[in-house]
């Protein structure tokens, strides 16, 4: 039994019908070489033979005491969260995006283990998928990734690798929740709350730094007051998915000529599409948009939980030039993750949520309109940086797919992959018509660095 933190539970409450709060994933794969027409057929059978369950989607929700608790479930249904399915012809990427946004659009049974795994065949090429969604309470971005890694070889040969399901148990750290009995876990609660308390006096002397500067700078003070925006409407259950690859090599030369990060780059390229989007629909803000960019605070292998912290980055969507965006969006971003170099994970998370609170209050009710302290979210999930390859099939590309939420329509997500940069975006498809147009403008804002760059 493991109680779940204050980050978990957060997202348990959060869930409503048109704001279903599951993370997912979904893979391309090749077929090994000389594999038969019937391989995906043959792969299912297999995988339904794959019936023990390990850590964590072996847990369901309980309670115990009245507070949430993860427990083994022993009854769980493998049908249920194993699915087999095909596509329609002619099995194109767009009917497979078309697959996911309406599987991602459909909320989980909290009576049973929060997650599912699709295998999808009927692709051109000789390719088939696995899209797999689970509970954002139960994992977080980087635990997910760990365990999608975890579940494929840099062996092409390499056979009788199971499905994420049934990875192998990590031997349990005695620190980490989830011991003996219920009063373990509760001295485990009574430890964190001490070590939050102790956050006290660092958090408060960060958080009137931060109000300080904010007086004295106007673009430093946006952060804490994000314009409203059509991004930040409430919306409704039906989801739109759209994924593509870029270069790393491409984006790793526009990184040289500026002198910034990866993250820099993939953040202007999210500001520059967003830019072109609102703009085409008249939709603009004068005040320049605000993305909250979360960050892995995890320093252990775990993979179950929420370690995140948070930076509220200021996006210079009123800057016409790519490359100016681009050095005022890294910057901005500099000078955030100074603040937290001196800061412990405990006191991250809390001056987060005390800067933050505003904004939770707003969208949880709606009622500070005043309080949009951000727009958009743009997570950036580090992923294997070698080919993979899943008893022989050689995974192609790996896209997330994340959550969006009432006054807080669009999420944007990536990873890298083998040299690959992928984007994931996921937003409501009446609040954001033509939400794939956003990969053309992606595109679209890279060509602009690369030519502001002289590349």
């Amino acid at each position: 039994m493991t109680p779940l933190t204050p980050t978990d539970q957060l997202f348990l409450w959060l869930e409503k019908r048109q704001q279903p709060m599951h993370v997912g994933g979904l893979q391309l794969f090749s077929f090994p070489d000389g594999a038969p027409d019937n391989y995906v057929s043959q792969l299912a059978e297999q995988l339904r033979r794959q019936c023990e369950v390990t850590h964590p989607f072996n847990q369901r929700l309980s309670h115990r005491l009245g507070q949430p608790v993860w427990v083994d479930d022993g009854h769980l249904d493998l049908e249920h969260h194993f699915r087999f399915e095909a596509l329609p012809t002619p099995g194109r990427i767009r009917e497979l995006l078309s697959f996911v946004s309406a599987e991602h659009s459909h909320p989980m049974d909290r009576e049973r283990p929060m997650w599912e795994v699709h295998l999808i065949e009927g692709l051109e090429d000789r390719q088939f998928a696995l899209y797999t969604k689970i509970h954002h309470s139960l994992v977080d971005g980087v635990s997910a990734m760990r365990m999608a890694t975890r579940m494929l070889s840099d062996n092409p040969n390499e056979q009788g690798m199971p499905p994420i399901w049934d990875l192998p148990c990590r031997p349990r750290d005695d620190r980490e929740p989830g011991g003996l009995s219920l009063w373990r876990s509760v001295a485990h609660v009574l430890d964190l709350s001490g070590r939050q308390l102790g956050t006290i006096p660092s958090v408060a002397k960060e958080l009137l730094k931060t109000i300080h500067q904010a007086r004295r700078d106007p673009t430093y003070d946006s952060i804490f007051h994000a314009p409203r925006c059509v991004l930040n409407q409430k919306i409704t259950g039906s989801r739109r998915f759209a994924a593509q690859s870029w270069c790393l090599k491409r984006i790793r030369a526009v990184c040289e000529a500026y002198g910034t990060t990866v993250n820099d780059v993939v953040t202007a390229m999210c500001a520059a599409a967003l830019r072109t989007y609102l703009m085409n629909q008249d939709a603009l803000p004068d005040k320049p948009l605000v993305a909250f960019v979360p960050v892995s605070l995890r320093q252990d292998e775990s993979s179950g939980g929420n370690q995140v912290g948070v930076i509220l980055a200021n996006l210079h969507t009123d800057v016409h030039k790519g490359g100016e965006r681009l050095l005022n969006i890294h910057h901005s971003m500099e000078a955030a993750k100074a603040r937290y170099r001196h800061m412990s994970p405990e006191e991250i998370v809390n001056y987060t949520a005390l800067t933050l609170a505003p904004a939770a209050f707003h969208l949880l009710t709606g009622l500070a309109p005043k309080w949009q302290t951000f727009n958009v979210v743009i997570s950036n999930v580090p992923g294997p940086s070698k080919p993979l390859y899943w008893n022989g099939a050689r995974l192609e590309g790996m896209y997330p797919a994340s959550i969006a939420m009432d006054r807080l329509a669009l999420n944007m997500t990536l990873t890298s992959y083998n040299d690959q940069v992928e984007f994931g975006l996921i937003g409501c498809r009446r609040t954001l018509p033509s939400l794939q147009r956003m990969l053309d403008y992606l595109e679209q804002g890279l060509e602009d660095l690369e030519s502001d760059a002289g590349l």
